[in-house]
């Protein structure tokens, strides 16, 4: 069995994939390694699965730490990050070492342990404010946020690490991802996180903006799956794509909609729009479909009705 090394395996998106790589029979008992620092990622989220993963507690910020783990792997799924617009404008320094000297030494440590593919968790938010939508990975990246820029260094990186060192990588540019186990605790939270937590406490959710700004979200199994396929997908090594469902919604219309799954009218709070934050986004997933057979499974409105029922489980234990 080949050794898979997961970056922030214990966060919201990373936990998923873990899951996904175990159910797809990608484990044995020391098949799959989980590199986190536990900093926003969770153990209990990796309970279903624990039993069939190592758990290293390593921050990737040391590169010597984490040498020996990733060391001999197949593919190592690079997803640890600080991935917060605001929490980069709050907090450039830490952002800055987490996501841009971090991710050198995840990749320095592959190259020089003899991984065969990194799969890099770039970010949408490269593209900026463009008002063309889709974004189609050809347009010129115009980040907007410390965060959105230090995840476009993160692209440089791997392509110069498989141009220069024979490393193969590929980036998939994550657009706005929901799903069970997303942390709503945080000021820094994903909005659908939020928006779960005030719709089943019926309470006034904070719009930042008019609400009109509209995002394409993807469900996490779905970009579990992508992921996967891009670490075994061939003649596609050095390069970067979308990891989007190709759909836009407006806020508005997201709580809108939760509230009549739920059967409730709340009407929502407003503040100032915030620094960084793009009007619109949306991705062009032809490249992704064709080169990396992305097929997303999950609708937007299922994926709202499954997360919501983990998060009515999820909040009524806490």
């Amino acid at each position: 069995m080949k050794k898979i090394v997961v970056t922030g395996g214990a966060g919201f998106i990373g936990s998923a994939l873990v899951r996904a790589l175990v159910n797809a029979g990608e484990q044995s008992p020391s098949a799959i390694d989980v590199i986190d620092n536990l900093s926003s990622g969770r153990e209990s989220n990796l309970q279903e699965v624990r039993d069939r993963v190592n758990l290293h507690r390593l921050d990737i910020r040391d590169g010597g730490a984490i040498a020996s783990a990733i060391r001999g792997a197949d593919v190592v799924y690079h997803l640890a990050a600080i991935p917060s617009v605001p929490r980069s404008i709050d907090e450039p320094l830490l952002s800055h070492e987490v996501n841009i000297d971090g991710t050198f030494q995840v990749f320095r440590a592959a190259a020089q342990g003899g991984v065969r593919r990194v799969v890099y968790a770039a970010s949408s938010s490269a593209y900026g404010d463009s008002e063309v939508l889709p974004k189609v990975e050809t347009m010129v990246p115009n980040p907007k946020s410390p965060y959105a820029a230090q995840k476009l260094m993160g692209e440089h990186y791997a392509s110069v690490f498989h141009s220069c060192f024979g490393l193969e990588t590929v980036s998939l540019r994550f657009f706005n991802v929901f799903g069970p186990r997303q942390d709503p605790s945080s000021p820094y939270s994903g909005v659908l996180s939020l928006f779960m937590k005030h719709l089943l406490a019926g309470t006034a959710p904070t719009i930042f903006g008019d609400g009109e700004q509209s995002r394409d979200f993807t469900y996490v199994e779905d970009v579990a799956g992508l992921c996967v396929k891009a670490a075994h997908a061939h003649g596609v090594a050095g390069k970067m794509y979308n990891a989007g469902n190709g759909g836009c919604y407006t806020l508005n219309f997201i709580w809108d909609l939760m509230q009549k799954m739920e059967g409730v009218k709340i009407t929502p709070l407003f503040g100032p729009p915030r620094e960084g934050d793009v009007r619109h986004s949306m991705a062009d997933t032809r490249s992704a479909a064709a080169e990396l057979q992305h097929a997303p499974r999950v609708s937007f409105e299922e994926g709202l009705r499954k997360t919501l029922a983990w998060y009515r489980t999820a909040l009524a234990v806490a």
